[in-house]
């Protein structure tokens, strides 16, 4: 079992890390704000989003693409404050979720699918959204797609389905299109949620049912566990 020490503390629920010019910048959800942290524990407030942000991402000119949660949209932080990217309540079921962003700034964003505390389980769909704004969806019923990666390469995207147990993988086509899905490890007695992706193509998981953070090859087998302190959502090198 890998040892850990705590960065930072305080914070309301965090969520969505991503590793982004020498600092992890994550959401505080809770706190409606995203923020940096550097190695030292250094933290900064980035932007406030009213909506709650959840994933994160840039486009290739350096801008951030923030997922607002309750509302359902894409926004972009421009130099003069945020902006809509994509309005996405015509596509997404529920509250959306994590996001990974590609080389070309095109959006894969995940939603619940359902109202987790009023509802009973229902499917949700991976939404594509480009640096433009063209909006669509790229695949459906997924058991509530959640953590994202898309591999070096540029041509396989891996989302959890936390509900369903599993990581799954799919083909990306040069028009951003999903094909050819697949189960990429079945993890039993889990609910993967937030994963990355490291320089062996080993995926990192965060699974809150367990209080572990697993690292996994394709296919399934665990090589490495970390047991925080306090429950993981999600993990990021």
């Amino acid at each position: 079992m890998l040892k850990t020490e705590v960065l930072i503390d305080g914070l309301w629920f965090p969520e969505c890390p991503r590793w982004h010019n020498g600092k992890l910048w994550f959401s505080d959800m809770a706190a409606r704000s995203v923020m940096t942290v550097d190695l030292k524990g250094n933290t900064d407030v980035i932007v406030d989003v009213p909506g709650q942000p959840a994933g994160l991402g840039w486009l290739p000119d350096g801008r951030l693409l923030i997922v607002s949660m309750k509302d359902r949209r894409l926004l972009r932080l421009d130099p003069g404050g945020l902006a809509e990217v994509s309005d996405l309540n015509k596509f997404a079921t529920s509250d959306c979720n994590d996001m990974v962003v590609d080389s070309r700034g095109r959006a894969y964003i995940g939603n619940y699918g359902f109202d987790y505390f009023r509802e009973s389980f229902s499917p949700a769909a991976i939404v594509l959204v480009s640096p433009t704004g063209r909006t669509r969806i790229v695949a459906e019923n997924l058991a509530f797609p959640n953590g994202a990666v898309i591999t070096p390469d540029g041509k396989t995207l891996i989302v959890t389905e936390t509900f369903a147990q599993r990581l799954t993988a799919f083909n990306i086509k040069a028009d951003g299109s999903l094909s050819r899905r697949r189960a990429w490890a079945d993890i039993p007695e889990s609910t993967p949620d937030g994963i990355c992706l490291d320089k062996e193509n080993a995926i990192w998981i965060a699974n809150p049912m367990t209080g572990e953070v697993l690292r996994c090859c394709e296919g399934g087998k665990v090589t490495h566990r970390v047991r925080p302190k306090n429950q993981p959502f999600a993990c990021m090198l």
